[in-house]
């Protein structure tokens, strides 16, 4: 049974471990990806260090974009990639905040994105107000 606690404006937050946080906003990306950019990403991870959240998704290039930046002109083709994709993202960004928000309970600050058009892995970072409050996982415990 998971621990509760107050949040300052009064709402109750089920405390969750690390790991199942960052499979909770993994998996909650993937399917923002999926219903808001049209495709999922091969593979997502999510990283909670300190007020931050790092998730890495790999294979995220349409075959049309990997054709677009392999091209002889490919610096064009990549930095309109980068530019879409960016410009996507910011469209998205609130449901990707509220997403981070509703696992962790902590307000997210700032998000920070790049797309590397040569592996097709895209990182987003958000800063967060505070450290989310986490219960220590079993492996964390021991000594």
């Amino acid at each position: 049974m998971q621990q509760e606690y107050t949040t300052p404006d009064g709402g109750e937050v089920a405390v969750k471990t690390k790991g199942q946080a960052e499979a909770e906003i993994a998996e909650a990306v993937v399917r923002f990806e999926r219903e808001f950019m049209g495709r999922g990403p091969v593979e997502t991870r999510a990283f909670l260090i300190d007020d931050m959240v790092l998730i890495r998704l790999k294979g995220v290039m349409t075959p049309a974009e990997k054709h677009l930046a392999a091209a002889a002109e490919g610096e064009r083709g990549r930095q309109l990639i980068k530019e879409v994709r960016s410009e996507l993202l910011e469209r998205g960004r609130p449901q990707l905040e509220a997403i981070v928000e509703d696992v962790l309970g902590a307000r997210v600050v700032s998000l920070h994105t790049d797309v590397s058009t040569v592996t097709g892995e895209r990182i987003i970072l958000f800063t967060l107000e505070t450290c989310p409050r986490l219960q220590a996982s079993v492996s964390e415990g021991r000594g």
